[in-house]
C-alpha cells in the first residue's frame, strides 16, 4: 500500500466516532431528528458530531439552538438553567469558529436572552448590552435575518417594560445612549419585519402580539393570537407557544 493511501486512511478514521460515524453523518442524523421535532435526540447527535470535530460551526450552531429549545419550557429550574448555559457555550464557540456567520451571532444573542430571563431584573440588565450587540452583528451580516430582528424587537420591549429603580440601573449599566435607543416603535417595527420575512413562525407572531397588547392595540393582538391558534406546528416549542397564545387571547377578550 502506498504511503499516501495509508495517510488518507488514517485521516479518515480519525474523523469517525467509535461507531464509525463522521461529524457530517451525526449532523445529518441530528437534522433528521430536529425536523421531526425531537430536539433531545437532535442535540445528542450534534454533540456527538462535536466529539469528533469540536470546532464544527454547523454542529455548534445547531447544538445551541436545540439546547435553548429544550430549556425554554423545562419545568426543572436547574435543568433549564444548565441547558441555557450549554446553549450559550455552544453559541460562543460557534462565533469563535466562524465570526462572519450571522446565525452564530443570532444563536448567541438568543441564548444570552434566555439566560437573562431566568434571572432577576438587575442581573437581567447585565446581559442586555451583549444581547443587543450580538443581534445587531447578526443583522449587519444578514439584514434580513428574522431571528435577529425578533431578538431586537424583544430587546426593545423588555427595556420598555422595566420600571422604577430597575430602569435607573439599566440606564447606568447600558449607558444613556443605548438605553435611550429602546422604544415601543422599535419593538413593534423589528417584530413586524421578522413576521414579514418569516410569516409562518409562531414565535415571531407571539411576541409581536404581546407588543401590540402592551401598546393598547387590542384588535391587532387578537388577530395575531387567533392566527397562532390556527397555525400548524412547525417548531419544537410551537405547542407551548400555541397554549400561551390561547391563554393571552382569553385574557384579552
Amino acid at each position: 500500500m502506498k504511503l499516501g493511501v495509508v495517510v488518507t486512511a488514517i485521516v479518515l478514521l480519525a474523523g469517525r466516532t467509535a461507531q464509525g460515524q463522521t461529524a457530517a453523518e451525526h449532523i445529518a442524523l441530528g437534522d433528521r431528528d430536529h425536523a421531526a421535532l425531537n430536539a433531545a435526540s437532535a442535540l445528542k447527535q450534534y454533540e456527538a458530531a462535536l466529539a469528533v470535530d469540536p470546532n464544527n460551526s454547523d454542529a455548534l450552531i445547531k447544538a445551541a439552538d436545540d439546547a435553548v429549545d429544550l430549556g425554554e419550557f423545562n419545568p426543572n429550574a436547574d435543568q433549564r438553567a444548565a441547558l441555557f448555559r450549554s446553549g450559550e457555550e455552544y453559541a460562543r464557540r460557534a462565533v469563535a469558529a466562524n465570526p462572519a456567520n450571522a446565525e452564530a451571532h443570532f444563536q448567541l444573542a438568543r441564548a444570552l436572552g434566555r439566560n437573562a430571563l431566568t434571572m432577576g431584573p438587575r442581573d437581567r440588565v447585565k446581559y442586555a448590552r451583549e444581547v443587543r450587540d450580538e443581534a445587531l452583528e447578526a443583522l449587519r451580516l444578514d439584514p434580513k435575518h428574522s431571528g435577529a430582528l425578533h431578538v431586537m424587537g424583544v430587546w426593545n420591549a423588555e427595556v420598555m417594560r422595566l420600571s422604577g429603580l430597575t430602569r435607573l440601573i439599566a440606564k447606568k449599566l447600558l449607558g444613556g445612549q443605548i438605553f435611550g435607543e429602546a422604544n415601543w416603535e422599535n419593538a413593534q417595527s423589528y417584530l413586524e419585519r421578522a413576521v414579514a420575512i418569516d410569516p409562518d413562525r409562531i414565535a415571531h407572531r407571539l411576541d409581536l402580539a404581546a407588543v401590540y397588547a402592551d401598546r393598547g392595540q387590542k384588535a391587532k393582538a387578537i388577530e395575531q393570537y387567533e392566527w397562532i391558534g390556527r397555525a400548524p406546528v412547525r417548531d419544537f416549542n410551537d405547542p407551548n407557544y400555541k397554549a400561551d397564545a390561547a391563554r393571552r387571547l382569553k385574557e384579552l377578550r
